[in-house]
C-alpha cells in the first residue's frame, strides 16, 4: 500500500494517528556537520533510525510529508528568557497555582516560535520571591503541551551595582561573605531546580560561591559586572563556562585591560581547552551589528542566541512589568520607567537567528546551529 503523500502545511498533520509512521521528504535536516539532504522519520513523536525502519521493521510510510526543500530542525532554545505573553517570571502575584498557569501559558506559545526548550529567568529579586518561585521551576520535558522547562536561569543578585542594568538596585548582593554556600542557600532557598546563575565574579566570596555552584551541577555565567579581566578568568578556572549576554551589562572593552570580553581571547582560557559560551541578543538593539560581527569573527563557538525576552514579548505596546520594575515598550524597544536604560528584549528567537545572518553574513547552519546544538553543549 503506498503511503498518503501530503504537503507541510497540510491539515492532515494535526490528525496523524498513534503509531503512525511518517516519512519527511524533499528537504534538508539541520546535523551537526552542517545541512543534509535526508529523509526524516518519526513516528509517535519520537525521530526513528532509518536503518531500523528499512532493514528491521521493514515498514513503509503511513504518510509521506513533501516539504518543499524546507529545513527541518532541533527546536530553538532559549536560555534567558524572563517571560512572555503578558507573564513575568519574577512576578509572584498570589499563589502557586497562578504562577504555574502562568508558566505553562508560555510554554505552550513558545512553541510558536519554534522554542522547544527554555530556561525561565528570574531577575535580581528578594529572597521570598526566590523561596516561592524556584520549587515551581521544575525541569519537564517537551510536549505538545508546551517547550520544555531546563530549570531555573538566576539573573543574580549577585550583581555589581554599576552594571545592575533595569534591576533593582536595592535588592542586590554585593558580597557572598565568609560562607557562600550558606548565602546562596539564604537567599535562593535551594539549588535543586536551578539551571544557570549569573553572577559578577570580583564581588567577595565569588570564587568560592562559583565552585560550590559547579559543584551543585549548576551553569555558572559571568555578568552584570565591572569586572577586568583577572577575576573573569579566575571564575572560569573555578568553573564558569558562560558569559550573560555579550557586551550588556559589563565592562566596555579597553586595550590594557578588555574586561570580561577579553575571556573570548583569553590565553589561561584557550590554553587550557575550557569550555568558554557567550549569550548574545541579536536584536539590533542591544548589540550593534559591528559588535556582532566582532563576536562571531572572535570566538563563533562559543555564541549561543538568547532573547532576553520579557514579558512584552507577543503583546502590544505598552507598559509592562519586569518584577518589581516598570518597562515601558515601543516597538522593538524597552526601557525602565523614567530612564534610557534598555530593560530586555521583545524579539523572538526566529527574529535573533534572522538578524544574526543580516549582521554578520553567517550561513543559516551556523546562526541555527547557536540557538539549537550549542546551548546543548552549555548545559
Amino acid at each position: 500500500m503506498q503511503p498518503k503523500r501530503v504537503k507541510y502545511d497540510s491539515d492532515v498533520l494535526s490528525t496523524i494517528a498513534d503509531n503512525q509512521l511518517i516519512q519527511f521528504i524533499n528537504c534538508s535536516i539541520l546535523k551537526s556537520n552542517g545541512l543534509k539532504k535526508e529523509h526524516l522519520w518519526v513516528q509517535n513523536g519520537r525521530i526513528l533510525d532509518e536503518r531500523i525502519v528499512f532493514f528491521e521493521q521493514k515498514r513503509m510510510a503511513d504518510v509521506q510529508v513533501d516539504c518543499d526543500g524546507l529545513i527541518l530542525s532541533p527546536g530553538f532554545i532559549d536560555v534567558q528568557l524572563n517571560g512572555g505573553f503578558g507573564i513575568d517570571f519574577s512576578t509572584y502575584n498570589s499563589n502557586d497555582d497562578d504562577y504555574k498557569s502562568g508558566l505553562s501559558s508560555v510554554a505552550k506559545q513558545l512553541l510558536t516560535h519554534g522554542v522547544t526548550s527554555f530556561a525561565p529567568t528570574v531577575i535580581t529579586s528578594s529572597p521570598e520571591i526566590y523561596h516561592k518561585v524556584l520549587p515551581l521551576l521544575k525541569r519537564s520535558n517537551a510536549s505538545s503541551e508546551g517547550a520544555g522547562i531546563l530549570g531555573a536561569h538566576l539573573e543574580g543578585p549577585f550583581i555589581c551595582r554599576d552594571k545592575k542594568g533595569c534591576h533593582p538596585e536595592q535588592l542586590v548582593i554585593t558580597s557572598l561573605g565568609p560562607n557562600p554556600s550558606e548565602t546562596i542557600e539564604k537567599v535562593y532557598g535551594s539549588t535543586e531546580n536551578i539551571a544557570i546563575v549569573t553572577m559578577a565574579p570580583e564581588l567577595d566570596g565569588a570564587q568560592k560561591a562559583i565552585e560550590y555552584l559547579v559543584e551543585k551541577g549548576t551553569v555558572v555565567s559571568v555578568g552584570h559586572s565591572s569586572a577586568k579581566l583577572g577575576p573573569g578568568e579566575e571564575a572560569v578556572m573555578a568553573g564558569a563556562k558562560m558569559i550573560t549576554h555579550l557586551f550588556n551589562a559589563m565592562q566596555s572593552y579597553h586595550h590594557r585591560d578588555p574586561g570580561l570580553i577579553g575571556l573570548l581571547t583569553s590565553s589561561k582560557v584557550t590554553s587550557d581547552h575550557l569550555p568558554l559560551y557567550y549569550g548574545i541578543i541579536s536584536d539590533g538593539i542591544h548589540t550593534h551589528d559591528s559588535a556582532l560581527r566582532i563576536a562571531y569573527h572572535t570566538h563563533p563557538d562559543g555564541l549561543c542566541l538568547v532573547t532576553d525576552a520579557i514579558a512584552a514579548l507577543g503583546m502590544a505596546d505598552g507598559v509592562h512589568r519586569l518584577g518589581t520594575q516598570t518597562i515601558h515598550v515601543t516597538g522593538l524597544e524597552a526601557k525602565l520607567d523614567g530612564t534610557d536604560t534598555t530593560a530586555g528584549s521583545v524579539a523572538s528567537m526566529p527574529y535573533c537567528i534572522r538578524h544574526l545572518m543580516s549582521a554578520t553574513g553567517c550561513s543559516i547552519e551556523f546562526a541555527l546551529h547557536s540557538a539549537t546544538m550549542k546551548p546543548v553543549r552549555n548545559d
